[in-house]
């Protein structure tokens, strides 16, 4: 759950640009039928099996159109919900309910997406050291609503943006010149808080970063056997994580390397939407 701060802080400008996105002057629809206040009252269903996340924000979404909207849940983020559950009941201006609906949806139907798949991803590797990552290709204004959704699927967060922490991949080293000239100057640039993680594609690239002090070494898109040569070489002296399409279907292939992280942009780009529905609304 976001804490107040950073509700209102870093959730609640997006809530609110998402729905001036769906509301440019009014909603002509819901004006139409419904011209003066009536207080009403709508269920939320869930028409898949999955993980639900995101009903804070889907709460919110309300509330921020009017302060008077109340919501009752029946499920927590993170649990397990089932086809035909009621998952909560919607209390205010029919009003209100209409304009807020599709926009509450889309937040709740992609966060609970992204947090059944990574559940479904995740449960891979349990009994295994390997922590699972996300990355940062998350759909543009959404990384704080996306990246929360994979910690609430069991899933981990890699650096949230470009200020969090360094990660020297392709194009880092060849602006610099190499993969020792990147990290030494990463190391003499960047804070000493901060730990370097570096991009490498073959054994030699592998070597270079360990003689370099690389604190973490990425192996990406390395053949199997290139990947367990490398492991072996680094014995210790680096955090490992292994990335390069990663996704359900071939993450269990990775398990016997016994690397420290596994990262997925499938997490946040390919996880598809769970079914969720706003139904049997009516006038109280």
């Amino acid at each position: 759950m976001y804490d107040q701060v950073t509700l209102s802080l870093n959730v609640d400008p997006y809530i609110l640009s998402a729905l001036k996105e769906d509301i440019s002057s009014e909603d002509v629809s819901t004006n139409s039928v419904m011209p003066h206040p009536q207080a009403g009252e709508v269920d939320l269903i869930c028409k898949q099996d999955g993980i639900i996340c995101g009903l804070q924000v889907f709460e919110r979404t309300f509330t921020l159109l009017d302060p008077n909207t109340q919501v009752t849940f029946y499920a927590a983020d993170g649990d397990a919900v089932t086809a035909g559950q009621l998952i909560a009941k919607v209390h205010g201006d029919i009003r209100i309910l209409l304009c807020g609906e599709r926009t509450a949806l889309n937040y709740l139907q992609r966060m609970s997406g992204i947090a059944t798949y990574t559940h479904s991803v995740a449960s891979l590797l349990s009994g295994t050291k390997t922590k699972l990552l996300d990355t940062r290709k998350t759909s543009p204004n959404n990384r704080i609503f996306e990246k929360y959704s994979v910690r609430i699927g069991g899933g981990n967060n890699h650096r949230y943006n470009l200020s969090d922490g360094v990660l020297l991949k392709d194009n880092h080293i060849g602006a610099a010149g190499g993969v020792k000239e990147a990290v030494s100057m990463a190391k003499a640039y960047a804070p000493f808080v901060r730990k370097i993680e570096v991009e490498v594609e073959n054994f030699d690239m592998v070597k270079e970063a360990v003689e370099a002090g690389a604190d973490i070494i990425m192996l990406d898109n390395m053949s199997h056997e290139e990947m367990k040569k490398s492991i072996d070489f680094i014995d210790g002296r680096a955090e490992v994580e292994v990335s390069g399409n990663v996704t359900k279907e071939n993450i269990a292939k990775l398990t016997d390397l016994g690397v420290d992280y596994i990262s997925s942009g499938a997490l946040t780009h390919s996880a598809p939407i769970m079914d969720l529905s706003l139904k049997n609304l009516h006038a109280v």
